[in-house]
Parts: structure tokens; sequence; C-alpha cells
């Protein structure tokens, strides 16, 4: 999973972590009518600042009603011991309301670690993080479910598309990524396809033959290992089809992630990340892309 990828779930269905420390996590909330995403910037009249990954606002009509802060956390950060208190704190006192923290760690050494309590001094003060595992992500392998929350079927498909269950995840999401907007349908189709293991890439392939989608987005990508030109039956050719097609998703990936870091990308720079058909060159880039703060860092190459 990439850090950006899953705080833009979060962000593009602001309901998503509430819904997920309700129902996966068993935390009790209040009930509101609306969930909004609020600043990041979590600032005291102190020079100190914090910034969360993401603040969400559930609001009982107008009023807040509880501030939810979510963290992605793919690996240790010691820092986080001292400032995840700090965050619950500020936001609480910005939104004038209870305040929950969500940590979203797919890692299962780093989620034992996120869930040990902090002991911030005084008896009785420990904070004791809610921490959302893969497997306590749900299962989606239902199209309705998936088409009421999209992001929730993204998330499963990240958690569990590596499992015996990838495809049925990934053939319940992608009839619904089909209608989104063409940006979000994109972003998400990567994300469900990088997520599945060989085994489940394959067994998807199978469900959708004969599927005829109508798109112009999917002609190009969910046509799984298809390639204009190949002669069928040949299976070389199939082969052939679906390492282009994957290389192809890893590159659009690529430029997908950079987009929604809003990190510009020129129209030459777009077409060297496209013509480029190295797997492994691709990869590194794609790794890059999470954390750069720049294009240079993405694509220049130690001499």
């Amino acid at each position: 999973m990439r850090h950006e990828s899953l705080v833009d779930l979060f962000k593009n269905r602001p309901s998503l972590a509430a819904e997920l420390l309700a129902e996966a996590l068993g935390v009790a909330l209040p009930v509101y009518s609306e969930a909004r995403v609020a600043s990041v910037a979590l600032n005291q009249t102190q020079p100190a600042e914090y910034r969360a990954d993401l603040v969400i606002v559930l609001h009982a009509g107008e009023a807040p009603a509880r501030v939810i802060v979510v963290e992605a956390q793919l690996r240790r950060d010691d820092d986080k011991r001292f400032t995840w208190p700090a965050y619950l704190a500020v936001a609480r006192d910005q939104h004038r309301c209870p305040a929950h923290l969500l940590v979203v760690a797919p890692d299962p050494a780093v989620a034992a670690w996120c869930a040990e309590p902090i002991e911030l001094g005084v008896p009785g003060f420990v904070l004791r993080p809610p921490v959302l595992r893969s497997e306590d992500v749900p299962v989606v392998t239902d199209v309705a479910e998936a088409a009421r929350r999209p992001e929730l079927a993204v998330l499963s498909a990240m958690a569990h598309g590596a499992t015996d269950r990838g495809a049925a995840i990934a053939g319940a999401a992608l009839p619904v990524i089909h209608g989104l907007d063409d940006e979000r349908a994109r972003f998400y189709y990567d994300l469900v396809v990088i997520s599945l293991n060989e085994a489940a890439r394959r067994e998807l392939e199978a469900m959708m033959k004969g599927y005829e989608y109508q798109s112009d987005f999917a002609r190009k990508y969910i046509a799984l290992g298809r390639a204009e030109g190949r002669d069928e039956g040949r299976d070389e050719g199939r082969d052939e089809g679906r390492d282009e097609g994957r290389v192809e998703a890893t590159a659009r990936s690529v430029l997908t992630v950079l987009r929604v870091r809003g990190i510009d990308v020129p129209d030459a720079v777009r077409e060297r990340v496209m013509a480029q058909k190295d797997p492994e060159v691709l990869e590194r880039w794609l790794e890059r892309a999470a954390a750069a703060a720049s294009l240079a860092e993405v694509l220049d190459e130690p001499s």
C-alpha cells in the first residue's frame, strides 16, 4: 500500500473513517448527519505546528460532534508516540468536541507497534491508538456494497487482493469503478490491479472474459492482458499482452500518484514515463512518487 493512496481513499469518502471505526473496530460514535474534511494543520498559538495525514469532522447539523484524526502508518516512527496525543488535544480544542484517532497500518509488525499504549504521564491518562489492520478491513465481494462505498471496495482490494478472495473483490469493484469520473476511475483501477497477485489477476481475467466495457477508459485499462493485434490462441501472445498491460498500468500509476500529490508533470515527462518498458524502473519510480517532493527526485537516476 502507498501512504498517499490510503489517505486519498479517506479524503474522497470522509465518512469512511467513522464507518471503519464503528464497524471494524467497534468504537462507539455519536449520531452525525455529515462527515467533512477539515484542515490537516493542527496549530497552536505557539510556533509549533502539527500536521496530521487527514482530519475528518463529524457534524450533527452544523455542530461538530466528533473529530477523527486519520494517520496512515507504513513504518515505525517513534515521533508519533509524542505527536499523536498532541494531534488529539489540539483537534479537540480547535473543533470543541471529543477527538478520535484512527491509525491505518497494513504491516502486522507496524500495526502491533502502533497499538502499544502511550503513557502521557498523568495517572489514568493513557492513549491506546485504535489501529486498522489489513485483516480488519471488510472483504467486499458484493457489487451493491461496492457501489454504495467505492472507496471501501478499493481499500478491501488493497488489503486482501493477494489472498484467494482477491479476484472476487476486484470483480465487485471494477464495474463500480467503471462508472466513476475518469480521474478517480483511473486512480482506483490502478490501486485495485496493483494489489492483486498473479493468481488473482488470472482468475479475474477469466471472470471478465466476454464482458464488453463501453467507455474509452474501460477499453484501455480494464481489458486485462489483452493487446491489440494479438493472435488469438497463442499463449506467447497472451503472456506478452498481460506483461504489457501490467507495465502500462504501473506507468499510469506513477503519473496518477504524481497528479494526486499536486506535482505538475509536463507532456515530455509524461511521454517518457509511458515509454518506459522496464518494470523494475517503473516500480522504483512508483515508490519514489509516493514521497518525493519533485519530479527530479522521482526520475533522476544515479550516475
